[in-house]
This record gives structure tokens, sequence and C-alpha cells, in this order.
């Protein structure tokens, strides 16, 4: 699960708990520059505990800023800086989808959040990238097939699927995997050579991929674009998931709820 942070983890020193000096040591290692979508390098800085200003505020600090604030010994930032490091352009474009749809909303007087901000979050916090060869396997997916796709299609899954965690709070969970723990997947399709790849190649590429569906301003709409993505089923992710009898849990694995001929609906 934790495969997509391996080369960004690695370039941090131990043996304590890494400071946003030691985050800033590592980006300004690296032979690309982090940017937001703005075009200002990215930097990690302590939390402001208080937001004095619109302009002070989470997403606006890094769009206008590009500082991303992190609180010390913390999983869950440190994960999303490390997120920040594997998926630097997705990540931008995140952030200002979530800049954009603020500045709208407040010029509109709103004061409660919108459909796409929740579907961004949603994304943000528990995103699962998904690369497939074969449509019919990721049909399986959007269809709630689980048992199907993760089971009886187990082998084509390992050879023609993977998963990429993207969201902070799901690589947070992963650190004491528990059953029901879920995500929400953004689907591509790729060719068969796509896996032969080395990893670095095809985080790059999904990387680009992902920046622009989600730079799309169609995309995004609702949380319901998004499929959910059960992950001990994935194959290899949980031991006990070598057994048949554990797809057959249905308060994990829940079957699609169906509404009025339109097709799956989320459970």
């Amino acid at each position: 699960m934790f495969e997509p942070l391996r080369a960004a983890a690695g370039g941090l020193r131990g043996p304590y708990w890494p400071s946003c000096d030691e985050l800033n040591r590592v980006i300004a290692l690296r032979h690309r520059t982090v940017t937001n979508a703005a075009g200002r390098p990215l930097r990690f800085v302590g939390q402001q505990l208080r937001h004095k200003t619109f302009e002070d505020k989470y997403e606006p600090r890094i769009f206008l800023r590009g500082e991303v604030q992190v609180r010390s010994c913390n999983w869950h930032d440190l994960f999303n800086a490390l997120v920040w490091l594997t998926f630097p352009s997705a990540k931008a474009a995140l952030n200002e989808r979530h800049y954009r749809e603020l500045e709208r909303r407040r010029a509109g007087g709103a004061q409660d959040r919108g459909p796409a901000q929740d579907a961004l979050t949603l994304f943000d916090e528990g995103g699962v990238i998904v690369a497939a060869s074969d449509p019919a396997l990721a049909a399986l997916l959007t269809g709630f097939e689980w048992k199907q796709l993760f089971w009886h299609r187990r082998t084509e899954v390992l050879q023609r699927m993977r998963f990429y965690l993207f969201g902070h709070a799901l690589y947070e969970k992963a650190l004491a995997p528990f059953t029901g723990v879920t995500g929400r997947g953004v689907i591509f399709e790729v060719k068969d050579a796509f896996f032969e790849l080395p990893p670095a190649t095809q985080l790059t590429a999904l990387d680009a991929r992902l920046a622009a569906h989600i730079g799309n301003a169609a995309r995004f709409a609702t949380t319901r674009e998004l499929a959910p993505v059960p992950i001990l089923g994935v194959p290899g992710w949980c031991e006990d998931n070598a057994r048949e009898r554990y797809y057959d849990n249905p308060d994990y694995f829940r079957p699609a709820r169906r509404t009025g001929g339109e097709g799956p609906s989320t459970p």
C-alpha cells in the first residue's frame, strides 16, 4: 500500500520525526522544482492556529504563497507532505480547484461547502488511482462486483490492474488497517505495457493524467463520481483476502443499490 511513497520517504533522514526544514531539504534535492498551480515554489511551514484573513486559510495559503502547513509529529500531515512530493502536479491541481471554489462561493455569499468541494476533499483524503488495461475489470469495480473482480478474476487483476493510494488519510489508516476502510477511486485506462514501466515512470505519468483530470472543471462535481474501492480487498493488501470467504462479508463488500433503472449507485 505504501509503495507510491517509497521514493519520497527514502529521502528523509532519521531517526527523528522529520521537521519542516527536513521536508524542505527533500524538496530542494529534487531535480525538478515542486510548485503550486500558480508556479510558486512549494515549502512546508508550521501550522498557523488562527486564520485572521481568507488569505491565511489552509488552501488559499498554498495557492497564494506556496506554503503547506504541517503539524509536528502528525502522521496525517506527514503523509500529506509525502503525497505532495509523489504527486506534485495532481496535488497542485487539487489545491487550485479548492481555491477557485472557495473564491467563487465567497463571492456569491455562500457560507457552506459546495458539492465540488466535498468531492475534492474526499479524493484528497481518501483517493485511489486505479490503472486498468482491461475495461471489463474496471466495469466490475464500478459495478460493485467485488468478489467477481478480486477473487474470480484475481489473476487478471494482478496482471492488468494497479491500485495506487493517493489520499493521505488512507495512508494514515493503513498504519493500522481495519475491515471497512474504503477509498474513492479515479480510473484510468492504460496499455498492458504500462505495468512494465519503472515505478517512478508510472507515478509521473499518473500524476500528469490525474492533474489534467482534476483540472477539468466538469469533473468532481459530486462525490458520486468517485468509485468506492474496498482497500483490503485488493489482492495482496491483506493476508485474509487470500481466502475466498473473505469476500463474503456484505458489510464490507456491499452490493450496489439500484435506483430507477439508472444502474448501480454508491452503497
